[in-house]
């Protein structure tokens, strides 16, 4: 299989050709991204050359967009989570968005359609910095017309699943 050398990023919101053994490394990729090229290759039974060529691709596609570390919350300090549904003023998603990507504590922010408009996931060392979080910085934006937040008692990952259940 010859991959293209000048694979330029795809227009936002166009899905990569892929087929399964792309979809296979970036499993692999999403599950370990600390996997070497060598052990990658043989984890999927190709060559080192075509794993490193085929990430290559994806990455400058733009399918992969970056690598990461995951983290326990709690032991990196922070005892709670929740989701805080925002509604806010009409026309004003470009400048609540900015304010919203710049509080540490938000994990996830996500334009949503229906009764709220912003779903936050976020991450706070307690309930009185929850607290602060949501009745005096994301409240305080006068963009804001309402906010509900629902604790998270406990998060269910696809990396938790067991295979002796």
């Amino acid at each position: 299989m010859t991959i293209n050398a000048a694979v330029p990023p795809l227009p936002d919101g166009q899905m990569a050709p892929l087929d399964d053994l792309d979809r296979q490394i970036v499993a692999a990729l999403r599950a370990d991204g600390r996997l070497s090229m060598r052990a990658l290759a043989s984890k999927l039974h190709v060559s080192r050359a075509n794993a490193y060529a085929r990430v290559d691709r994806l990455e400058r596609s733009g399918v992969i967009t970056g690598y990461s570390a995951i983290i326990n919350p709690q032991k990196y300090g922070y005892g709670l989570s929740a989701y805080v549904f925002i509604k806010i003023a009409q026309q004003s998603w470009k400048k609540v968005r900015n304010q919203v990507l710049s509080i540490p504590e938000v994990d996830h922010a996500a334009l949503m359609s229906g009764e709220h408009d912003i779903m936050l996931l976020v991450r706070t060392r307690d309930a009185a910095s929850l607290r602060d979080l949501v009745l005096t910085r994301l409240q305080g934006m006068p963009e804001v017309a309402a906010t509900q937040t629902v604790l998270i008692f406990d998060e269910l990952s696809p990396r938790d699943r067991r295979d002796d259940e």
